[in-house]
């Protein structure tokens, strides 16, 4: 499956439809879930709305208040669902696990945390800003993810896990990003402004990675898991290690569709020296 066969909403909605009258020939159990989230639904916007609300509803907020507040959103902006497909086709595209769109969609948390909190931005941008603090609170406890509402996401995202996910307030996060579970877009103590990092376009984030302060992530760039950067790392870059450090370059040009975790074109000769063919640059 390739990002070009997500060719329009309608097209990934039509299959949605298909793939769901057939868990539901298959597996019975599912068949009032399937015809509660899907099938009775009359088009994505409100399939989607339905999801979200299910998720994050609550007894001062109810149901049909948020899909309401959903739906709104969709109606206003639409460009909110084109991205949804996008993030769905991006984990069926990179996650070797999940190759139903059904699956993808209805029951993983990453999904769910990016169009949960596309909703919550859009009523950021209106003004609405306790109602979207709201949704970011629900967000969090629901999901164990905190996305401040201002902070700017692009599409074709995919927050593989989605546990333990923080992005502050003024990130930014480029189009076609893959990012693991525990990982910290965060600023470095209580100034103000612009703090967060700027994170290109490709760029993959290994699990538990912590990212600090108002600094670059360039395109295609690869921050191994369990790093802490506090400084840019330049673009088509490999970084691993506290303080993160230079330790090559991905064999890719986005190595968010990879998924590698491995350090591209090293190999481990012994567990003293890590990475003996490449000399570390200190960033």
């Amino acid at each position: 499956m390739s990002m070009q066969e997500a060719k329009s909403v309608q097209e990934f909605w039509q299959e949605l439809v298909n793939s769901s009258k057939e868990i539901v020939k298959t597996e019975p159990a599912l068949e009032a879930l399937m015809n509660k989230l899907v099938l009775s639904c009359k088009s994505f916007d409100q399939c989607l709305a339905r999801i979200i609300s299910s998720k994050l509803a609550s007894y001062e907020v109810d149901r049909q208040q948020l899909f309401q507040v959903c739906m709104e959103a969709y109606n206003d902006k639409p460009s909110i669902l084109e991205d949804a497909v996008a993030d769905v086709y991006a984990v069926a595209c990179r996650d070797p696990a999940s190759s139903s769109l059904v699956r993808i969609l209805l029951f993983l948390k990453g999904p769910h945390v990016l169009e949960s909190w596309r909703v919550s931005q859009w009523l950021w941008e209106k003004g609405r800003k306790d109602l979207a603090c709201f949704l970011q609170s629900r967000i969090s406890d629901v999901f164990s993810v905190d996305i401040h509402p201002a902070a700017k996401l692009g599409k074709g995202l995919m927050l593989d896990h989605a546990t333990n996910i923080v992005i502050g307030e003024t990130a930014v996060v480029a189009d076609t990003v893959s990012m693991l579970h525990d990982v910290t877009l965060g600023g470095t103590g209580k100034e103000q402004g612009d703090r967060h990092p700027k994170v290109g376009k490709g760029v993959m984030i290994g699990a538990g990675a912590k990212i600090l302060g108002n600094i670059k992530i360039g395109e295609g760039a690869i921050v191994g898991a369990g790093s802490v950067v506090l400084r840019d790392v330049p673009a088509h870059t490999t970084v691993v290690g506290v303080p993160a450090r230079i330790v090559g370059r991905p064999q890719m040009e986005m190595p968010s569709l990879d998924m590698d975790q491995t350090l591209s074109g090293c190999e481990q000769q012994n567990a003293s020296d890590p990475c003996p063919a490449i000399k570390v640059k200190q960033i």
